[in-house]
């Protein structure tokens, strides 16, 4: 069953109006990710996903992440709309977040701008920030919506949502 639509404020986003299939859409938005306690990735380039009833998936270009910090893993998952994704261990100082980063090498048509970036799952980071604003993670361990004060839900992705 689904939840009642948030109608959203001045300045706000509900992810209702997000488009399925998503869409990719360029932010000037400062983007941190911290982990083992060090900044892992900064950057004023990111990209960032919007599908119906999902916070926004923010993708940063592999090069403004630390050294290091992503380690390729085996597997890959598929996605209907972007095709294969490839994971990372993310890794920092002690600190070791298995597949907790993942990337399209390769999507499909519309979905280019992937190719070369990387998406961080932020309930497995120390925080990660938009704009310096701290997000909340997306609620479940699948889709790596970061939640700010400018958007609204209600959010698939929790307990008893899967049916939306």
């Amino acid at each position: 069953m689904q939840r009642k639509r948030t109608p959203p404020g001045p300045g706000q986003e509900s992810v209702w109006d997000y488009p399925r299939p998503p869409r990719v859409e360029r932010t000037v938005a400062t983007i941190e990710v911290r982990f083992g306690g060090l900044l892992i990735a900064t950057t004023g380039d990111a990209v960032r996903v919007l599908e119906t009833s999902h916070p926004p998936v923010y993708y940063l270009p592999i090069p403004d992440f630390a050294p290091g910090v992503l380690v390729p893993v085996e597997g890959t998952t598929h996605c209907e709309f972007k095709g294969a994704a490839s994971y990372f261990d993310v890794v920092a100082g002690s600190a070791r977040s298995p597949r907790g980063a993942w990337t399209y090498p390769s999507p499909v048509r519309d979905y280019e701008d992937l190719a070369t970036r990387a998406a961080i799952y932020p309930s497995q980071m120390d925080s990660c920030t938009v704009a310096g604003e701290t997000v909340q993670a997306q609620e479940g361990d699948f889709y790596g919506g970061w939640i700010t004060a400018a958007i609204v839900g209600p959010f698939k992705g929790g307990a008893g949502t899967w049916g939306w």
